[in-house]
């Protein structure tokens, strides 16, 4: 018999608006003092303070600290999904148009509260990294469609594994710089990075593999 991972209890969704609109809250200011300080530094007590809240309103919805940080990666992970989809959306109906709508949506999303999002991952153990591995599941599938009216614009021998290619290459900047000390910061300098994340990774999509044709 296999065991199942383990997995942090679920916290109590709330049922009715007002409760949503407190638990936003709550969440909103756990983000903001992780960001600031640390998630060593938050407290349960330090959150219900900024939120406004009574710590044993806190309580009735999360069992303690960690299970609160679960429903704040939850959150921020969520939100770069729905980030990423949403501008996807609106690219231009082009291959070129969705790669660089992309790389400046991804780009976008890891400096959103970026020196907390590495330490969610890098800090809470295999339950996150496997909340992060969904999510970048999940960035790649809505990539891959967004690309596929395109994919005959490819001149790579595969364009499916062309495509997974470009994409990891793209994700991996975003990432490496939301954790380097000198990380592109600024709208205008990330406006430019994401714009040459996007032309390489569309120099690449249409250059045919030189080593495909040598051998031919």
């Amino acid at each position: 018999m296999i065991e199942e991972p383990e997995r942090p209890a679920a916290y109590r969704e709330p049922q009715q608006a007002r409760s949503a609109a407190t638990l936003a809250r709550v969440l909103r200011a756990a983000e903001e003092i992780a960001s600031t300080s640390g998630l060593e530094e938050m407290t349960i007590a330090g959150v219900a303070q900024r939120a406004g809240v009574a710590v044993g309103t806190i309580y009735r919805r999360f069992e303690d600290k960690e299970q609160l940080i679960s429903a704040l990666t939850e959150r921020m992970l969520e939100r770069r999904e729905e980030y990423v989809a949403e501008q996807l959306r609106a690219a231009d109906p082009s291959l070129s148009g969705v790669m660089d709508a992309y790389a400046h949506a991804l780009l976008q999303s890891f400096a959103d509260s970026s020196s907390l999002f590495p330490e969610l991952l890098r800090t809470r153990g295999t339950r996150s990294l496997d909340r992060g591995a969904r999510t970048i599941t999940e960035l790649h599938r809505l990539l891959l469609e967004a690309a596929h009216p395109y994919t005959d614009q490819i001149r790579r021998p595969e364009p499916q594994q062309a495509l997974d290619t470009a994409a990891r290459a793209i994700l991996g900047a975003c990432f490496h710089n939301s954790v380097r000390p000198d990380a592109v910061t600024g709208e205008e300098a990330r406006h430019r990075y994401a714009n040459e994340l996007g032309d390489m990774a569309i120099s690449y999509l249409l250059t045919p593999d030189r080593r495909h044709h040598a051998e031919t």
